[in-house]
């Protein structure tokens, strides 16, 4: 067999392939078999009709079609490995040439991974924010725990922001009802802006028993982002009584006898989560100066593929938490045009990054170990909710392995370029990254004591009614 290779572009290349039709004796002869099991003739077993009686019966045509249709995919991955080129989609395929006794010929374009050349990475460095946590933050966080703790308190007075009420909600459309527009006895934070918008204005003032309609537009179903007229009726109006912010409810709320310990704890708490903040900072900005630095051409049919996968992946998790793409567009303040293009800025960058890492690994030898990818998988599981052997699993049926593998690896890759670099923060001051995983993911600071982590506030129940 030869092949030639032709360069259409960075990232497409056309494969020319000769074929001698010798070297297509083994199809034939595996054509000539499946068909002599699948025919009956007289005077002859199932599966032992002489390849001479087949042409007479089938034709000689059908049989070369069936060693093709076994031959090619074969003789594609052996003009890959012949030419070292790495495909990154299915090849289209055309036969130019094959005649009976003669030599076969057809042409492949693919696209391939780009050649790139990977910069130096030695010498990056990136600043990024200061870890800052104010007595408002503390103040929120402790605001947060006395509300878990809180109980609540039938009230006569109308509705006030702030009270938990127990509403009826029904949507019509022009006098008929919405389907899907009935709600009953739901449970409602006044003032909390978690449903239809509009409803917290009718709600305020309302007292147990009386109702109020408003013009909003649906979240989901067929009529979403269409206004239609809601009725909400008011069947209790609970005041939430917040504990006292004391030394008891400390001792109650968390594993402190003070107040005092117990706000030093969501201070360090607080300062935790703005460590791993600031170290998944840093891990962007290396990775991104890098990529300033690299030339890598992109697929375009590829980037197109992504780019569509990622946008039904958006819409689709939009309409699963009832949110139309215009409200979501209006939260984000950008227009459509706006989001178009993030979206594509992100789907290039991750599929630059994914190549360049691709080729660091490569270079530095990187490998993956068993634990690596247990520890990777388990992670994944958890990210997506799903049981771990539930998840590994799946994974092994549908061949995606080899997928885990490369993440591990690419993680792996920008692990160690991000702990080679230069980090430091606004005010000058070194940043450890000593949290950055194997595998590129943010863990838990490594740094710290058994004493910062043990205080856990204890697990409050809903707030009670009195």
């Amino acid at each position: 067999m030869k092949s030639a290779v032709e360069t259409l572009s960075p990232t497409r290349a056309k494969i020319t392939v000769e074929v001698p039709f010798e070297e297509l004796k083994p199809s034939l002869d595996a054509a000539y078999q499946k068909i002599a099991k699948q025919i009956n003739v007289p005077g002859f077993r199932k599966g032992k009709v002489p390849p001479s009686v087949i042409d007479r019966q089938v034709g000689r045509g059908a049989i070369l079609d069936e060693a093709i249709n076994e031959a090619l995919p074969k003789l594609y991955v052996q003009a890959l490995q012949d030419n070292d080129l790495t495909p990154l989609a299915q090849p289209e395929i055309d036969v130019t040439k094959f005649e009976d006794n003669e030599t076969l010929e057809f042409v492949a374009e693919v696209d391939i991974r780009p050649t790139i050349e990977v910069p130096s990475y030695d010498d990056l460095a990136v600043s990024v924010d200061d870890i800052a946590v104010t007595e408002e933050d503390i103040d929120d966080q402790v605001q947060n725990l006395r509300e878990r703790f809180a109980t609540l308190n039938d009230v006569e007075r109308g509705a006030q922001d702030g009270d938990v009420v127990s509403i009826d909600l029904k949507a019509t459309n022009d006098g008929e009802d919405v389907e899907g527009g009935e709600v009953s006895g739901y449970s409602y934070k006044v003032g909390s802006g978690d449903m239809l918008e509009g409803i917290d204005e009718a709600l305020v003032g309302l007292k147990a028993g009386e109702e109020a309609s408003f013009k909003s537009a649906l979240l989901g179903g067929d009529l979403a982002g269409e206004d239609v007229d809601v009725l909400v009726k008011v069947s209790s109006v609970k005041e939430q009584e917040l504990p006292e912010l004391d030394d008891d409810f400390a001792q109650q709320a968390s594993e402190f006898d003070t107040v005092a310990e117990l706000r030093e704890d969501v201070k360090t708490r607080l300062e935790r989560g703005k460590r791993l903040e600031q170290a998944g900072a840093a891990r962007d900005a290396v990775l991104e100066q890098l990529l300033d630095k690299s030339e890598i051409p992109l697929p375009e049919g590829l980037v197109a593929e992504e780019l569509a996968a990622r946008k039904q992946e958006v819409e689709q998790q939009l309409l699963y938490a009832g949110i139309t793409m215009e409200k979501y567009l209006e939260d984000e303040k950008q227009t459509s045009d706006e989001f178009e293009a993030d979206l594509e800025k992100r789907v290039r960058d991750a599929m630059a990054a994914q190549f360049l890492l691709d080729e660091v690994a490569k270079k530095e030898e990187l490998g993956v170990d068993q634990s690596e990818l247990s520890q990777h998988l388990f992670r994944r599981a958890q990210q997506s909710g799903q049981n771990p052997d539930e998840f590994v699993k799946h994974m092994v049926e549908h061949n995606h392995i080899p997928e885990m593998v490369a993440e591990v690896v690419r993680g792996k890759a920008l692990a160690m370029i991000v702990e080679g670099a230069t980090v430091t923060d606004e005010s000058g001051n070194h940043v450890e990254l000593k949290n950055l995983l194997p595998d590129g993911s943010i863990g838990d600071p490594q740094n710290e004591t058994e004493d910062e982590t043990a205080g856990e506030p204890v697990e409050a129940a809903e707030p009670t009614e009195a």
